[in-house]
């Protein structure tokens, strides 16, 4: 994407300084676009790997890059963690006490409740917990994986609990709709029901077709990827994201992703009886109304008709 993408820096910084920990895909991103829009006088890098933090230093990744996570945080006015749904407990009883008065602790987890449920007791009551998760994303992991305008025209929806500080959420949704984001607030148990048939569900079933396409290539002599037409390819972008990421997203949001395949499982059963006896009625008004859907993601801008999903850069 070319500079400047993101329209040009902001008159005031949003917040003085901001720390992100967790230096992959998205923190790299964060960190791309916070300096494009001067979102942030200074930014902060904090990772635990030293492999990680050497790289953000030599990609120029904010202002300060360190593996030290209670000094990174000390002193941020904002801090969002970019780690995996699992470490959140962990991570939030490093910070807690590190965590300035007035500071607003922020993540980006696809689960929701289980991140409150986790960082809510580490904190003092003098720090404001606003989680958050932008929608967007690729298959790719790592500093050199993120890019400015990955949020742009994304959602990003904010979850705080009852009774978090206004202006303390207020100043997260200005920091994401500076970097491009369309923001939107719900609860965090409606947000993991939502994300539960949008994202978790359909990546665990491709993860399950990739799967079986394994165990099936010895049998095929190699033809399942030889002959891989788009679906399929599709399936193997998904199935391609971060496996310790996917692990805790499904860990943590248990109740939503059981409901769902619950669900999902009845629909397959209908649709099984379809073919079976050949209701072929059944099926193309099942198809007509998912390219609708198709359509409408299409026209809401949160997709491209492109091929490769739109995300060649």
């Amino acid at each position: 994407m070319s500079a400047g993408a993101l329209g040009p820096p902001l008159a005031e910084p949003v917040v003085g300084r901001l720390a992100i920990v967790g230096i992959g895909l998205i923190g790299s991103s964060i960190a791309r676009a916070a300096r494009e829009r001067g979102v942030a006088g200074r930014i902060v890098c904090i990772d635990r790997d030293p492999a990680v933090v050497e790289r953000a230093r030599a990609l120029g990744l904010g202002d300060e890059q360190t593996l030290d996570v209670a000094q990174g945080v000390a002193e941020a006015d904002l801090v969002i963690l970019c780690v995996p749904v699992g470490a959140c407990d962990a991570v939030g009883a490093q910070i807690g006490p590190c965590l300035k008065p007035g500071a607003i602790l922020s993540d980006t987890g696809s689960v929701k409740a289980s991140v409150i449920a986790q960082l809510k007791p580490h904190l003092r009551p003098d720090v404001h917990l606003v989680p958050a998760h932008p929608v967007a994303g690729t298959e790719y992991s790592g500093p050199d994986a993120g890019f400015a305008t990955l949020f742009q025209r994304r959602w990003c929806i904010l979850t705080p609990p009852e009774g978090t500080d206004e202006a303390a959420i207020g100043r997260v949704e200005a920091v994401w709709t500076a970097m491009g984001a369309e923001v939107e607030r719900m609860s965090a148990e409606h947000h993991d029901l939502v994300l539960a048939i949008t994202s978790h569900v359909p990546h665990l079933i491709a993860y399950n077709i990739v799967g079986t396409a394994a165990d099936l290539e010895t049998v095929t002599q190699s033809e399942v990827i030889k002959f891989s037409a788009g679906g399929f390819r599709d399936f193997t972008r998904i199935a391609a994201s971060d496996p310790t990421m996917w692990r805790d997203v499904f860990l943590h949001n248990r109740p939503a992703v059981l409901e769902m395949l619950g669900r999902l499982n009845e629909d397959i059963a209908v649709l099984a009886k379809a073919i079976r006896w050949g209701d072929g009625d059944a099926l193309f008004d099942l198809f007509t109304r998912t390219r609708a859907i198709r359509r409408g993601i299409i026209s809401q801008g949160q997709e491209t008709p492109e091929p490769d999903f739109g995300r060649r850069r």
